[in-house]
């Protein structure tokens, strides 16, 4: 079977793996070269969370709430999943639909130096919070909180998503993400025994010490 041909996407004004040579030279010395899109990769996702535990501070309305929480979401859905993830790590995926009806979906990941600083406060960001939601999933279940129970799974799937996506990024679309935690987890073992094996003693003298005296 022939490997279909992945079309560009409509919005790609500056094709993928290109952004470096668009870049302001008078950033490269900063510690974030994406200080904005940095800014609101957290803002959006945040800022759900704060609305949905302090809500009913502010209103006594389920309907205003929701959507306000909704519409942060979706914010946060959009940016991550078409800007960050694209400026601050270099991945991206995306769907498309072939002229045969059949639906694809591309993991890309472009081979270019990332800012470190900016990679951490992503992983951090796309990490932490499925991992708050899950936690109101739990309190809103038990507490048989029903109505807040359907946003907080709207919030889970946004998130998930996302996390989802970026980890085939990351790891690659066509290996299993079973395999790739296997193999990190072999590799640490390993590093970890190397490094036993080749420390010193505590009991040893240093090699490179030599022993001084009244002559």
């Amino acid at each position: 079977m022939a490997s279909a041909t992945v079309p560009l996407l409509d919005d790609d004004t500056i094709p993928f793996g290109e952004e470096d040579e668009m870049r302001d030279p008078s950033v490269a010395g900063q510690k974030y070269t994406h200080p904005y899109v940095t800014f609101f990769h957290l803002f959006f996702r945040g800022a759900a969370i704060v609305i949905y535990i302090f809500c009913g501070w502010f209103s006594d309305s389920f309907i205003t709430s929701f959507v306000f929480v909704v519409l942060f979401l979706s914010a946060d859905f959009w940016t991550v999943k078409n800007i960050s993830g694209r400026l601050l790590v270099g991945l991206r995926w995306w769907n498309y639909v072939d002229d045969d009806g059949k639906s694809h979906w591309v993991f890309e990941s472009k081979s270019s130096r990332v800012n470190k600083h900016e990679q951490r406060i992503f992983w951090l960001g796309l990490v932490l919070c499925p991992l708050f939601w899950g936690l109101f999933f739990l309190v809103a279940l038990f507490g048989l909180k029903f109505k807040w129970l359907l946003l907080v799974m709207i919030a889970i799937a946004l998130n998930a998503a996302n996390l989802y996506g970026y980890i085939k990024c990351n790891y690659g679309a066509s290996k299993d993400l079973n395999s790739a935690a296997t193999d990190f987890v072999k590799t640490q073992l390993f590093k970890n025994a190397m490094d036993m094996m080749t420390k010193p003693s505590a009991g040893a003298p240093p090699t490179n010490v030599r022993p001084t005296g009244v002559v």
